[in-house]
Order: C-alpha cells, then structure tokens, then sequence
C-alpha cells in the first residue's frame, strides 16, 4: 500500500474496531451494574415480551396469595366469634337443664335463670350484630364475599365465602322465644258465640280480647253447632273467617277455622278489642326446660355447621396460598432464565472487551503515527 496522509486507513480500521470493542464494553458495564440480560427491547425483543408476560403473571399471583390471606382473616374473625357463640349456648343449654328440675326449684329461683337467659340471648344477638371486617357485618346472615386468589379472570381464581341466610342472632338461631319460667298462658275453652250471631245469621262486631302474655288460642265451636252440617253453619263459619281477619291487625297472629269444629289462633301479637272476650277456663302454662333444651340443641347445630363450612375454606385457603407461593417461585425462576445476566459470563465478556479496549487504543495510537514516515521523504 503507498503512502499518503490525507486517508490514514490503518487508523480508521483500528477506530472502527475500538468503537465496536467500546460499545460491547458499555453494553456489558450496563448488563453487571442492573444485573439484567434485557435492558430494552433491542436486547433481544422476544426474550422481553416473554419476560413482561411472566411478570405480569408473578405479580398477579403475589398479590393473590395476599388476597387468600385476607379471606383467611375473614374466616378467623367470623370463626372467633362463633366460638364465644357456642359458649353461651352451652351456657344456655345448662341453664335450661337446671330449669328442668322441677322438683328442687321455685318460681324465684326459675325467674332468676331466666333472668341470665334473657341476658345471653341479647348478647348472641350482639354478637352477630356487632361481628365486622373492614366495616362488613359476617354474621347477620348477609355476608356473601368473593376472593381473587389467581392471577387471571376464570371462575376458577376465585373462592367465596358464603355465610347468607346464616344469621348467627338469637331470632336467627331460634332461640329468641326459650322461656323455661311460668309466664306463659295456654288458653283453651268451649266457646259459644250465639250471641255473637245477629238473627239473621251474620257474626256481630267480632274481637278478640286475652290476658297478656297469651301466645295460643285454641276456641273450641262445637257448642256453636253440633252437627256443622246446615248451610247456616256453613255460612256462619265463612263469616267467621272473614271477622277474624279483621279483627286481628298483627303480622304476628294467625287465625284458621277447619270443618265446622275449630278454630286456632296463634301467634305473639293477638289483638285486645272488647266485642268479644275469651276468658273461660284457662290453664296456666309453664315455659319448658325440654323444649327450650332442644331449641338450643338445633341452635348448636346450626352454629356447628357454619363453623365447619368456615373451619373447611379456611383449609381450602391454606392450600391455596401454598400453590400460589410454589407457582411464584417457578414463575420467578422462568422469568429470570429469560431477562437476567448471567454474571459470570457476562463478566467473561467484560474483561475480553475491556483487554481488546486497551489494545485497540494502543493501535490506534501506533496507526497514527505512521503518516509521520512521510516526513523522511521530504527532507
């Protein structure tokens, strides 16, 4: 090659060559100082969008398992308090078992049980009232909450938490109306209404008018007619029917006639009116231990069962949360096999790149000076 100076070849060989050796070298400080593979899409373009999918999966999952330790604390808190629910029933059941005993109590001392009885079934119902997460009521029979636990939309990455018509208060238990005490009045008399009856057949101002306290009625109309056969019977108890749903206003009370013999009116809400007072023979009932002992055994049954439905998706969760964590774990590793440096390798590139930096600079310099042999010839 000949000489010249105005295109110093060896010289631009040796730059280009370092310019490339730096931008490896730049390329490979980049990579060790973030410790990433992929820095931008130029990296290696499908390498990101495979690595950004995994993310988004990782992330979803992470969250998820967050989620399922919600719901864990949801069941926690709702179980919590069924507990102490289960505790005064047992209470409850305890003190209707004393009640029972006849023979060794008196009225005061009964009085006295129902007394705590009264106490305690206003605390079941606080407690269902009054039991919340982040401001929800769990226990009144309402809560209905779904969990996110995957990190996609199918049915499948949710779990609910189902506690709807599960009222966990007294009314809802059934133990509102236990009375073990003598306070209650059954009623039950032959009745004779003719002169509730106008002469031409039709019931008169009908009303119905009790003693406190009565919750049953029983009125028995076979001394009204015998036979319950004739039209005018017939007639009359249609009207009957028609009077008595007048004349009780409450949604709490029930009234029903059957064939011409009886008929029953039940309920907490029976209306005081004065045409007609029902005030034969009556019977001074007691409240029963037996029937308040097997309320409140349905009542611990009930509850039993919402806490093993609680205590079985607690579990469901549990496992849950060890499944995301391993598909966390093996989302990561992927992720990582795709986006990060390999810092061994990556340093085995750097030192190559930093010696082949050196050198090129060395040459280049040495390629500079080469024109200057110009100069010999020109002196």
């Amino acid at each position: 090659m000949g000489l010249s100076i105005n295109n110093n070849i060896a010289a631009l060989n040796s730059y280009r060559n370092l310019s490339s050796t730096q931008n490896d070298l730049s390329k490979s400080l980049e990579k060790l100082s973030s410790g990433l593979r992929i820095n931008r899409a130029a990296d290696d373009a499908a390498g990101l969008a495979i690595s950004e999918g995994l993310r988004a999966q990782i992330g979803g999952t992470k969250q998820a398992v967050r989620n399922a330790q919600d719901g864990i604390s949801v069941v926690q808190t709702a179980e919590g308090a069924l507990t102490e629910t289960h505790s005064i029933l047992q209470r409850m059941r305890t003190l209707s078992v004393q009640a029972g005993n006849d023979g060794g109590l008196s009225n005061s001392a009964k009085s006295n049980i129902q007394d705590e009885m009264d106490q305690l079934k206003t605390e079941l119902t606080r407690i269902a009232d009054t039991t919340q997460f982040n401001g929800t009521k769990l226990l009144n029979g309402n809560y209905n909450g779904t969990f996110q636990v995957g990190a996609n939309t199918a049915a499948a990455d949710k779990i609910s938490v189902d506690l709807t018509g599960s009222s966990m208060g007294a009314v809802g238990l059934g133990v509102d109306g236990v009375n073990v005490t003598n306070t209650g009045t059954s009623w039950t008399a032959d009745v004779d209404l003719a002169a509730a009856v106008a002469p031409s057949g039709a019931v008169g101002a009908l009303s119905i008018t009790t003693a406190a306290g009565v919750t049953n009625l029983a009125l028995d109309l076979t001394a009204w007619d015998t036979t319950g056969t004739s039209d005018a019977a017939k007639a009359n108890h249609a009207l009957l029917n028609d009077e008595l749903s007048k004349a009780v206003s409450s949604t709490n009370f029930s009234a029903s006639v059957d064939s011409y013999g009886k008929v029953t009116i039940g309920g907490a809400g029976i209306t005081a009116a004065s045409a007609l007072t029902v005030a034969a023979a009556s019977t001074p009932g007691s409240g029963s231990a037996d029937a308040a002992i097997n309320s409140i055994d349905a009542a611990i049954t009930k509850v039993s069962g919402v806490r093993s439905q609680l205590g079985a998706v607690q579990n469901r969760f549990d496992h849950t949360i060890n499944n995301l964590n391993v598909a966390v774990e093996n989302l990561s590793a992927s992720e990582s096999r795709v986006r990060d440096t390999d810092m061994a390798q990556e340093m085995v590139s750097f030192t190559r790149s930093q010696i082949l930096s050196q050198a090129g600079t060395a040459m280049l310099a040495q390629a500079k000076s080469l024109p200057q042999s110009v100069l010999q010839l020109l002196q």
